[in-house]
């Protein structure tokens, strides 16, 4: 027999638990979530409520277990020989050793091609912005009007119905009834939001419901044009499509997303009893406030009253005052008319004391007597004026040059444009050819001179 060496430390020997448990993790690790396709075999459902089953093809099998907190969201019963498309995680269960998928979810194999194209519709449309939160707007707190777009015939508009009667009976309710799956399913859920909008009352928030299905059920919210009507709509939409698990784009697009029709309901509307507790505290509130008022008020009335004198007493004073000020008022006017008198009496005997009248009868006896004594003074200047005046004629007249004319003598001046002309005092002071003027009493004679002659002065 041959004997191996024992392995070194970096190859230790391992137990088959921790191969198994190491294994689990590279497993898990590696496949945290796988899409099969395949067969379901050995279909065993327990008493626990999990499934377990084998997913096989035509050269491999695969040990599968859907545990019950996911299976019983799925809307059909799987069996064996069915094929499937199931979503999961693959591990290793410890215990046996064996390879396994644990299952979160599983649906027939035929929606396999149909989710592929919703996932690439949800990914442009993402890529678009149109799941953004930014873009999505608050559901009003207090709405007046909802709009329900769903099948009149559903279990889903009846749920919502019924929760907004609970909740808020007074909420006005509009039901546009549409398909809610097959070909005229899209064309009726476009044509509702129109209808919504164009109202004449239009409501606060439109709320897009229908039961759960499968994923070909739940199409006509998966659409293209379905996403963008909600998109463009401008009034807040609230979808509720489904079952919780139920996810479509409409979900994605809408600015809510409620797991079922009756959550959808208690979105949009306000709790009437919450409202009720609410106002209750409120008026609470307002009566201990109101009361408190009043007992500071009923505390300052009070206090005022017994500052407060009886009105009559009030009056009484006020009389009493009003006959003192009265008789004060009185003495007070007397005092002051006497004063008024004798300042009166003081100022018309000073006023008679300047009467002009009186001031102007000796004014005008002097006046008279000025003028008497003027005119007998002006007459008396006038005479001895006049006197004078006939002395200085008569010397005048005496040694005027008129009068010596009168006596037969003449004025000889050379002429110089004047009236008398330039006299003449000296025979030097013409010669021979001049011409001059004669002065006589009744006119004048001109002449021309034609010698001069200067008397020899005789010699004594």
């Amino acid at each position: 027999m041959q004997l191996h060496p024992r392995p070194a430390q970096a190859d230790r020997v391992r137990t088959v638990s921790e191969v198994n448990a190491e294994a689990r993790f590279l497993i898990e690790e590696r496949f945290r979530r796988v899409w099969i396709e395949g067969e379901i075999s050995n279909f065993r459902p327990y008493a626990s409520g999990h499934w377990y089953f084998t997913l096989q093809d035509d050269r491999a099998q695969l040990r599968c277990v859907m545990f019950s907190s996911a299976n019983r969201f799925v809307r059909f019963r799987p069996g064996s020989g069915l094929s499937v498309v199931l979503r999961g995680r693959l591990s290793i269960y410890e215990g046996r050793g064996t390879f396994q998928a644990i299952v979160d979810h599983i649906e027939p194999a035929g929606e396999g091609a149909l989710r592929a194209a919703l996932e690439k519709l949800k990914a442009r449309l993402a890529a678009e912005g149109l799941f953004d939160e930014s873009r999505k707007r608050a559901l009003p707190r207090y709405p007046r009007h909802i709009a329900v777009i769903s099948s009149r015939a559903g279990a889903a508009l009846k749920d919502v119905l019924a929760v907004i009667r609970r909740r808020f009976p007074c909420i006005r309710v509009t039901c546009f009834d549409v398909a809610v799956q097959g070909f005229e399913a899209e064309g009726q859920i476009v044509g509702a939001f129109d209808r919504a909008e164009f109202m004449r009352h239009p409501p606060d928030v439109i709320v897009l419901t229908r039961g759960g299905g499968s994923l070909e059920d739940l199409a006509a919210f998966n659409l293209e044009s379905v996403a963008r009507r909600i998109a463009a709509a401008r009034i807040p939409v609230v979808s509720a499509v489904g079952h919780e698990t139920d996810v479509t784009i409409a979900d994605f697009v809408a600015d809510r997303r409620a797991a079922t029709p009756s959550a959808a309901a208690e979105m949009v509307t306000p709790d009437r009893h919450d409202l009720e507790n609410r106002l209750r505290r409120v008026e609470a509130a307002l009566v201990a406030r109101i009361g408190t008022r009043l007992d500071v008020d009923h505390r300052l009335l009070a206090a005022t009253g017994q500052r407060l004198v009886h009105p009559g007493r009030t009056v009484e004073q006020r009389m009493l005052r009003t006959d003192e000020l009265g008789e004060r008022l009185r003495g007070a006017m007397s005092a002051r008319v006497a004063g008024i008198r004798t300042d009166l009496l003081h100022r018309v005997r000073l006023l008679a004391r300047c009467n002009p009248a009186a001031r102007l009868e000796p004014a005008h006896e002097r006046l008279a007597s000025a003028a008497t004594r003027l005119r007998t003074t002006a007459s008396r200047s006038a005479e001895q004026a006049q006197t004078r005046l006939g002395t200085l004629t008569r010397a005048l007249n005496a040694v005027s040059p008129l009068a010596t004319l009168d006596r037969g003598f003449a004025i000889v001046a050379k002429p110089d444009g004047s009236r008398w002309g330039q006299p003449v005092a000296s025979v030097a002071d013409v010669g021979a050819g001049d011409a001059i003027i004669a002065h006589l009493a009744d006119g004048t004679v001109q002449a021309i001179v034609e010698e001069t002659d200067t008397p020899t002065p005789k010699d004594g």
